[in-house]
């Protein structure tokens, strides 16, 4: 009776053990099914698209044709006993250039020129010679290097004075001072160049050549030249 109720109780007890054990099984399993996943950075948002930039319409450059007369009134004197070969001068435009309605280059525009002969009196036959050539024009801010046609003047006998528009044909253009009136710059004459390139008396006085400062000499382009508008 005895070992009976020990097998019972011992039967008891094991099979409260497996339900404690299958118990724990439950709640562990329970645990790792439950248990929240991880959580994934998240995406970073798509970088926005760059803006087309709007298109600018095309400037077509000014062109200044062969052919235009540049009026440049003379920073300095130059003649044909101060100045010598190769000596630069300088002046500034005296009338703006105007193509197509539109300002190419400003009145005031500073010029730079050359003197490319220079004979006292006494060195050419007896006379005086003076020949001068504008080389560049500053537009926008930038020196731009032209070709233009020469000025040149003669003195021969007792002060009689020709002036002529090299290449032949062309007018020369006035040749007036900045102050009217008398004195530095003062108005020395006009001069309309002939068929043979021989203009009329341009001024008489001293027996060499000497164009004071102010004085307003006019150039031909040789060359076109092209402007871009800022």
């Amino acid at each position: 009776m005895r070992s009976r109720l020990a097998v019972l109780t011992l039967g008891l007890y094991l099979s409260l053990v497996l339900l404690a054990c299958g118990k724990k099984t439950d709640q562990s399993t329970d645990t790792s099914t439950t248990a929240p996943a991880a959580t994934a950075p998240a995406a970073p948002p798509p970088a926005p698209e760059p803006r087309a930039e709007p298109k600018r319409a095309k400037v077509e450059p000014i062109i200044v044709p062969a052919g235009t007369t540049l009026t440049v009134r003379l920073g300095q004197a130059v003649g044909s006993k101060i100045s010598q070969a190769g000596q630069s001068f300088s002046g500034t435009l005296a009338n703006s250039i105007v193509i197509d309605g539109k300002t190419a280059i400003p009145s005031g525009a500073a010029a730079t020129g050359s003197v490319t002969d220079a004979k006292p009196l006494g060195r050419f036959a007896g006379g005086a010679s003076l020949t001068v050539q504008l080389t560049s024009i500053n537009i926008n801010g930038t020196d731009r290097a032209i070709q233009t046609s020469a000025v040149s003047q003669t003195a021969k006998g007792k002060g009689k004075r020709t002036a002529v528009m090299a290449g032949g044909g062309a007018a020369l253009g006035a040749l007036i001072g900045g102050l009217a009136g008398g004195g530095k710059g003062a108005a020395i004459g006009a001069v309309a160049g002939g068929g043979a390139g021989t203009g009329g008396a341009a001024f008489t006085g001293n027996k060499d050549i000497v164009l004071p400062a102010e004085s307003a000499l006019s150039f031909t382009l040789s060359q076109s030249l092209e402007i871009k508008e800022r």
